[in-house]
């Protein structure tokens, strides 16, 4: 005779999602773009803690050096900026400058590090992951970031009396598509060059010039007449006027819309240039 057969467990008893027995159903959009900020997440945790140490520190010397020690000078020779303490105009140009530069600092040579030097995004395309994944995985993690260093930023510079309304809270957003405004663009010439000997052009030529001639220091109006156009046409300096407007609570009415939607066009304009870039570094 045979053994008795013993039932096992119904189907309506297993697991329910992809972990259960049987044929998987195919991942979601959300969940590899989940899948591929889990794993930078996952590596920054190796760095995290010096890298939060930074942006405390870093906003604090700002505070202490222009803040405070230039407007000082400022306030006693000119009083003050646009009829502002010198302290409470430049910060919150600094905060939209600190975003460029963490921007730039996260989107050049890491960027490059996962196409040719550990081929990270190579190993990514191995798997159900799309181009578009693999690049917005990471765009989203870089723009997580820069919304942390800037709450930081805020919480350091606030007890100084650096800004004069709470509505300085959406200085936050506004740093955030400040910074993806160069990230993304960023992202497309990281995978365009083939070495990263054009990065130390990038950080001379254009981030130094943009840090001293977008409004972040002095009035636009301050400059020669021929450059003026010049910084009205880069993110950093519609940046520095919103994030400005939400630091003393101004609206900014349709100047704002405007700002916003010069940023919005860079980032957009960015993303087709950095596909197509992914697409002809990665599959070709």
């Amino acid at each position: 005779m045979s053994a008795p057969t013993v039932p096992g467990p119904a189907v309506a008893d297993a697991p329910s999602g992809r972990l259960g027995p049987g044929p998987r159903r195919p991942t979601s959009r959300g969940e590899r773009l989940g899948a591929v900020m889990a794993h930078h997440l996952y590596v920054y945790r190796r760095t995290w803690k010096g890298s939060v140490i930074g942006r405390f520190v870093s906003p604090l010397f700002f505070l202490l050096s222009m803040g405070l020690g230039l407007g000082a000078l400022v306030d006693a020779r000119a009083g003050g900026v646009e009829g502002l303490p010198y302290l409470r105009y430049v910060v919150p140009g600094i905060v939209a400058m600190q975003a460029m530069m963490l921007a730039f600092g996260d989107s050049t040579y890491a960027v490059m590090g996962y196409i040719k030097w550990n081929r990270m995004y190579s190993a990514m395309l191995s798997t159900p992951l799309r181009v578009g994944e693999v690049l917005w995985g990471h765009l989203l993690v870089v723009a997580l970031q820069l919304g942390v260093a800037t709450a930081i930023f805020l919480l350091v510079a606030a007890p100084f009396g650096a800004f004069g309304s709470w509505w300085v809270l959406l200085a936050v957003p506004v740093a955030v598509l400040t910074g993806m405004a160069f990230s993304v663009p960023t992202f497309a010439l990281a995978a365009w060059l083939e070495n990263d000997n054009g990065f130390s052009i990038l950080f001379r030529f254009v981030m130094t010039p943009l840090m001293l001639f977008s409004g972040t220091f002095f009035p636009v109006d301050q400059l020669p007449g021929w450059m003026q156009p010049l910084a009205w046409v880069t993110p950093l300096w519609h940046g520095v006027e919103l994030s400005r407007d939400a630091s003393e609570g101004v609206w900014p009415g349709w100047a704002g819309v405007g700002h916003l939607g010069v940023l919005a066009l860079y980032v957009g304009v960015g993303a087709v240039l950095a596909h197509r870039s992914f697409t002809r570094r990665l599959l070709s």
